[in-house]
């Protein structure tokens, strides 16, 4: 008979499937009170009227004769239906799960079962599981606001819809009726079952007196400590003078032993009155703390509860005494105790690690030790976030914050890793210890049994022959073991032999319960080390306290010493996966936000510091450049005077260095604090180099080069000093400097961290050559780029600054007003090399395309100037060779100072671009890149495959090598020509345009600022820069229309020379005063194309011309030798 109630199964389904219906019914209650998760149909308006009916009536609700009530719900019945139904059914399942615990709590009780904590542990641990599953279930059913509602509108739609109501309301409306005061009902429930309830809770009196010590006493009892005894280090921690109270320990959190008494002993009130063991343990259990947990973030006040249960029933107003004396209690010496507790508990945890950590073997005969450790911190972690969520009103709140929480989870996670990383010395130590030493134990327990039934006799056997069966090869071949079935048949005994008139008592048996408990937990030492670790340290709870958990890793990250632990917060996320549960599986979705949080926040920290010593060591850097040398120079030149005397109040500058010299190495300077907190927090990235967060791979020093790159690139970009209003930044070669010591100090942070520094220099470098960084900032090559366009090529384009060809560079004109920059000290070959290395060739294009987009903007200027003029032009073309026509039609002619001006602007562009390729040149160290690209550039020909020339000019032109036509350029007018015009209209304006400028040359000759300079090797209103234009404009233009270049540039040279040559004839007039100068133009235009040639030049213009517009724009004698040197050698001397 006894067989056959099946109680061992009942009890492990029950509690299952219990858990699960507690989850469910928790996640009811927390959606219908979000309001953002709160179920659509209970916030609609036009549903109101209905709520309020059924919630007034519940649950008699007259479903046809106040119809009146109910029509939203008859207009949405199938919709209200679907919607309400999967509530339905779990509260059905509370029904369901009720008369199934009814049924199983009236066997037990008709077996006058036996129990002991002590003898059959799981058996009773399991009878008291159940009871506290249960009240917990109805207790959380009871909190659901909208219960009656949910259930009403149910049951009102399936009327509807089905004529009739659903056959499970009336019980299910009951049961909400009876449980609106669910203690009082629970306590009337329970009163048949005080007897076996009492026992069981009265026989934790062997274990928690033991657990709930404080932590002076296990400070003197050196608890868990393998060094405190080193003789008895490789002895095993389960022999039989300690494994009942260490295994009670070990598998009883004190969370669950506190909520046993308290929930059992409420339920069970009468037994403390009666019982004086009873009474204390319930006392025990009350000063212990304020809040126990029904599930999740769910919490009960249990002294409030048990105060006002109390005060329904007469004669228990010594016990509501007790209560406020044990709360009071509470109160004030609680949470000191476990702030004590916690402070143990991190020295003993740190210990054990370290030892363990070097001798993994001992991992064999102490793990229990591990899980002892691991289940006391978890306590002491969950009471602190229990009660600081609900933190009472005390004098003494610092009790209840914790700022070195991080070291505590740091070890329990280092703790957890070390029994996963050796699973295998573990297994193999105890898969001996069964078969060699528990086997031969349990044999002999089993022999001095006198009287054994055939079916316990069954199990018994089967026990010492499977643990007989064991061998070590078994793990050396890594074979899988499984020893639920015998943990079953062990629970299965413990209920056989429970009952009362059991053949075979096991409460006469204690030496075969001690050592079947024993078995068991090495057991599950071989097969489930894993699951054990989750009993024992799993603390997925934190995922429903985000603001505590948070708060918890503020307080620690604030703290210097915290700071290498704080990796264990994101690590505590891998346990979130394993909270969740089949009936519920809605409740858990993927919590990945506070671990992301929290490793966004140490990699911000860490980030913060890196960059800060990076600051430092950039300043400490420009203290040595040559800028700041001139103070030392001049000291050493005054060295041997007598020195000055410094005024009052000033105060001797330091040179560089100076922070290096220490008096005394106490003595702690802020980058030293800095590499302080560096190494603490590179340390805690060494914790793991990734995990899993629900089928996530997270890997910490990913979000750290994440922070480090967009730091960065905002560091770099503020360090260009870009100022839009005042056009004012700093130069490339500053900038190019600071960057160089920024990237030399982020390589040491290789020397604290694994991580691939030259990739994340790299990658945000990659990011600066683009217009925009990969947050969409702005990036240096955006921020030079506008300078220079904005600031100096608008400045040379307007005469202010000059393009200087023998310093390669530009330069101010000397004004009355001061300029607000100095060109050369942004456009000279150090600064351009600095800003192609800043920018490189990706930066340089952007640049080149912007200047591009102005240059094109000139050419349909120019071309609408053509248009007008056409008709002239086309004659002056024409009869370029006759004085008088042309004198006439020039005349007629207009605009043509403003096509110059335009051509010039073009030039100066032209002129920058080049300046900025050739130093891009320079400073490409690929030799064997740029060896093969200057050879296939030397190697093509313009007269080839126009396509091919191009993509190989293109290729030369990103390298910084210059070329022929500029494939940028021709891109750049190819994508001007529009539908309208045809390629023969394009060529005419485009040979129309070279006449223009050739017939306008003259012009030059009236502007006094034509004058060539000797100094910079051109004229003071750029117009030099009109060589450069008329060469690369007509290259590119013809280019397009696929016309000779070197045939149009030919023609243009007649026409301007021609019209050079009329202008000598004009001796007396103004138009003659820069006349030389001009003549110089003519020549560059021909040194400087690579299709004319000085020869062709000969052929139409005089050679005494030139060379006597050299000698006399050389005013003097040192002018006259810079003249024949500068002389063709085709002019004769």
């Amino acid at each position: 008979m006894d067989y056959q109630q099946k109680l061992a199964e009942k009890l492990s389904i029950l509690n299952e499937r219990g858990n699960g219906v507690l989850i469910r019914m928790n996640y009811i209650k927390k959606i219908c009170a979000d309001p953002k998760l709160r179920p659509s149909f209970l916030t609609d308006k036009a549903m109101e009227s209905a709520i309020k009916y059924i919630n007034k009536k519940f649950p008699n609700i007259d479903f046809r004769g106040n119809i009146q009530h109910l029509t939203s719900i008859q207009r949405q019945k199938s919709e209200v239906l679907a919607a309400t139904a999967s509530y339905y059914d779990s509260f059905l399942d509370v029904i369901e799960f009720r008369d199934h615990v009814y049924e199983l709590l009236n066997t037990i009780d008709a077996c006058q079962c036996f129990f002991n904590i002590a003898i059959n542990f799981d058996f009773t641990k399991n009878y008291l599981d159940l009871i506290i599953t249960y009240t917990s279930v109805i207790v959380t059913l009871s909190r659901i606001d909208d219960k009656k509602a949910l259930v009403g509108m149910f049951n009102c739609a399936h009327e509807m819809s089905n004529g009739s109501s659903d056959p499970s309301y009336p019980r299910l409306g009951q049961m909400f009726v009876e449980y609106e005061h669910p203690w009082k009902k629970l306590t009337e429930e329970f009163g048949p079952h005080t007897r076996s309830v009492t026992a069981a809770l009265v026989s934790l009196n062997m274990v928690y007196p033991r657990r709930n010590l404080p932590a002076e006493q296990w400070r003197s009892a050196q608890l868990l400590s393998l060094l405190s005894a080193p003789a008895a280090m490789l002895e095993p921690a389960c022999c039989n003078t300690v494994s009942l109270p260490s295994r009670h320990l070990l598998y009883l959190s004190l969370a669950e032993g506190e909520r046993e008494r308290k929930v059992g002993f409420l339920l069970c009130h009468t037994s403390l009155n009666t019982n004086q063991a009873s009474q204390e343990l319930w006392k025990m259990a009350l000063r212990s703390g304020l809040y126990l947990t029904l599930t999740r973030d769910e919490v009960l006040n249990i002294h409030k509860v048990s105060e006002d249960l109390f005060d329904c029933f007469k004669g228990y107003s010594k016990r509501i005494a007790d209560i406020k004396e044990c709360r009071e209690h509470a109160l004030v010496n609680s949470g000191a105790m476990h702030r004590e507790r916690r402070h143990f508990l991190r020295g003993a945890l740190k210990e054990l690690f370290k030892v363990l950590e070097d001798e993994p073997g001992l991992l064999g005969p102490k793990a229990l030790f591990v899980f002892m450790a691991l289940s006391f911190s978890r306590d002491e972690v969950l009471w602190l976030v229990r009660h600081s969520e609900n933190m009472p009103k005390i004098k003494t709140p610092d009790d209840y914050i914790d700022n070195q929480m991080a070291e505590l989870l740091f070890y329990m996670e280092k703790l957890r890793g070390l029994m996963k990383k050796y699973n295998h010395v573990v297994q193999r130590y105890h898969v001996q210890y069964l078969a060699q030493f528990d086997a031969l134990v349990l044999n002999d327990t089993i022999q001095n049994i006198y009287v054994c039934p055939e079916e316990e006799s069954v199990l018994m056997s089967s026990f010492v022959s499977n643990l007989s069966a064991l061998s070590v090869k078994q793990v050396e071949n890594k074979e899988e073991f499984d020893f639920r079935a015998l943990r079953l048949d062990w629970l299965r005994l413990q209920a056989y032999t429970s009952v009362n008139k059991a053949p075979l008592p096991i409460k006469d048996y204690t030496d075969l319960a001690k050592v079947m408990n024993m078995i068991q937990f090495h057991t599950r030492m071989v097969d489930s080390v894993e699951e054990l670790l989750q009993e024992t340290s799993e603390v997925s709870i934190l995922c429903f306290y985000p603001r505590v958990f948070e708060k918890m890793f503020c307080q620690s990250s604030e703290e210097m010493t915290m700071k290498r632990y704080l990796m264990a917060f994101p690590l505590v996320c891998t346990h979130f996966s394993q909270c969740g549960h089949p009936i519920c599986p809605e409740e858990v979705s993927v919590h990945l936000r506070l671990c992301v949080t929290f490793l966004e926040q140490i990699a911000k920290l860490t980030s913060t510091v890196v960059l800060e010593i990076c600051a430092e060591q950039c300043n400490l850097n420009d203290q040595l450049q040559p800028k700041h040398c001139a103070e030392t120079i001049s000291a050493a030149r005054h060295r041997k005077q007598k020195k000055p005397v410094p005024k009052k109040g000033e105060v001797q500058k330091e040179k560089p260095g100076a922070e290096s010299l220490r008096k005394d190495r106490s003595v702690v300077t802020n980058v030293d604090k800095m590499h302080l907190m560096l190494t603490e927090l590179c340390t805690c990235f060494s914790l793991c180099s990734d995990f899993i967060v629900f089928d996530h791979i997270i890997v910490p020093t990913e979000f750290l080069l994440s922070h480090l790159e967009i730091r960065l690139s905002e560091i770099i970009v503020r360090m260009a000093n870009y100022n839009q209003t005042t056009q004012e930044i700093a130069r490339p070669s500053d900038l190019l400097t600071k960057l160089r010591a920024y990237t030399a100090s982020l390589h040491s942070l290789s020397g604290y961290i694994n991580v691939d520094v030259t990739r994340l220099v790299k990658s945000v470098l990659l990011q600066q050559t683009q217009p925009l960084d990969s947050r969409g900032g702005p990036t240096m090559t955006t921020l030079y780029t506008n300078w220079y366009l904005e600031s100096l090529l608008r400045q040379a384009s307007n005469s202010l600054i000059v393009h200087c060809p023998t310093m390669h560079c530009f330069v101010n004109q000397t004004t009355d007003n001061d300029p607000s920059f100095r060109a050369e000290e942004f456009s000279d070959i150090s600064e351009l090399q600095a800003l192609a290395e800043l920018i490189g060739p990706y930066g340089l294009k952007f640049l080149s395309e912007n200047l591009m987009w102005h240059i094109t903007s000139q050419i349909s200027e120019l071309k609408k100037l053509v248009i007008e003029n056409m008709d002239v032009l086309v004659q002056m073309k024409n009869n370029f060779d006759k004085p008088e026509e042309m004198a006439n039609l020039k005349k007629r002619l207009t605009g043509g100072e403003n096509v110059l001006k335009r051509m010039t602007i073009i030039g100066v562009i032209l002129s920058f671009r080049s300046m900025a390729q050739d130093c891009l040149k320079d400073v490409m160290h690929c030799p064997y890149l740029m060896g093969p690209i200057e050879c296939l550039r030397d190697f093509i020909s313009p007269e080839d495959d126009i396509k091919v020339t191009l993509s190989i000019f293109e290729l030369a032109s990103a390298a910084g090598y210059t070329c022929d036509i500029d494939p940028t350029l021709v891109t750049a007018i190819a994508n001007m020509q529009t539908d309208n015009t045809s390629v023969d209209e394009e060529y005419k304006l485009s040979c129309l345009l070279l006449a223009y400028i050739a017939v306008s040359l003259p012009t030059l000759a009236l502007d006094p600022n034509s004058l060539y300079s000797r100094e910079h090797g051109g004229h003071n209103n750029n117009i030099h820069c009109l060589a450069t234009a008329i060469n690369q404009l007509a290259a590119a233009m013809f280019t397009v229309q696929n016309k000779n270049i070197a045939q149009q540039l030919k023609e243009f040279l007649l026409m301007a020379s021609s019209t050079l040559l009329q202008l000598g004839q004009n001796v007396e007039r103004m138009e003659s005063k820069n006349r030389e100068s001009i003549y110089l133009l003519l020549h560059m235009i021909v040194e400087e194309s690579p299709f004319l040639s000085q020869d062709m030049l000969e052929s139409c213009f005089p050679y005494v011309l030139l060379r006597n517009a050299y000698r006399e724009c050389s005013s003097s004698i040192s002018n006259l030798s810079f003249t024949l040197n500068t002389l063709p050698s085709f002019l004769p001397g």
